[in-house]
């Protein structure tokens, strides 16, 4: 009789599991077949609308960008050309007088199409316009300005050769060109230089107009009705 139970068990424990499969895949909602959605890490081209540089600009600005392509979801579009692109800074670190570039973080923060829906992320910068002579940190989405080592050395050389024409001449009316030229380069060399002690290096700077390419940290799910309205509200310039 025992060993009767335990074959009967045995044979109906499969036929269990499968229907509390089955009943845990009919508990799982099925997925909204009326939204449509932007996956996390879509890369999204921005052009900017005003310039931040480390020069003036303080922790908390706002920066302000529109879409400078527009994003397709199954040969649709979803994110329109021109939609709006608000961000802020985060971190601010003016060149320094002898050495050191400037560094300018910045996060982005919301994206409104041009009907006036709106989401709300923490998205990083993903890349910089090529044109521009600086860096990114992808990481810490900071950017970093180009080495001024070359501008103080063409300063120095410029001081100097000033210097040494004009001591020349002054040298020569009085009779010892060799020796103005020498006081004079050495004039030029030592202008030079203060002046570049006394001037910053390349300031971190996103112009306006130009392009850099945002990083979506999580995804943007919108409906189709939302994305059915394609007149801007009152209140919101459209191009």
């Amino acid at each position: 009789m025992l060993r009767y139970l335990a074959v009967t068990i045995v044979c109906i424990l499969p036929v269990l599991s499968a229907q509390n499969t089955e009943l845990k895949q009919r508990e799982q909602p099925p997925p909204a077949k009326d939204t449509v959605q932007v996956d996390t890490g879509t890369h999204i081209l921005l052009s900017m609308i005003n310039s931040v540089s480390t020069k003036q600009a303080q922790i908390g600005d706002k920066i302000y960008l529109e879409t400078a392509f527009p994003i397709f979801i199954n040969g649709k579009v979803v994110i329109p050309q021109g939609s709006w692109v608000t961000g802020r800074v985060t971190e601010v670190k003016r060149p320094g007088h002898v050495k050191g570039k400037g560094e300018l973080q910045i996060h982005f923060d919301s994206l409104t199409l041009r009907n006036g829906i709106s989401r709300s992320f923490n998205s990083d910068l993903g890349a910089l316009d090529a044109s521009q002579d600086q860096t990114l940190n992808h990481e810490q989405s900071k950017v970093t300005s180009a080495s001024g080592k070359k501008t103080d050395t063409v300063a120095v050389i410029g001081a100097t050769t000033a210097g040494t024409v004009i001591g020349s001449g002054v040298g020569a009316a009085a009779g010892h060109a060799g020796m103005g030229a020498g006081v004079g380069a050495g004039a030029g060399a030592a202008a030079g230089l203060i002046g570049t002690l006394l001037s910053r290096g390349p300031e971190a700077i996103l112009p306006k107009g130009s392009t850099v390419e945002m990083v979506l940290d999580r995804p943007l799910i919108y409906t189709r009705e939302e994305l059915a309205v394609e007149a801007a509200p009152s209140g919101f310039g459209s191009k």
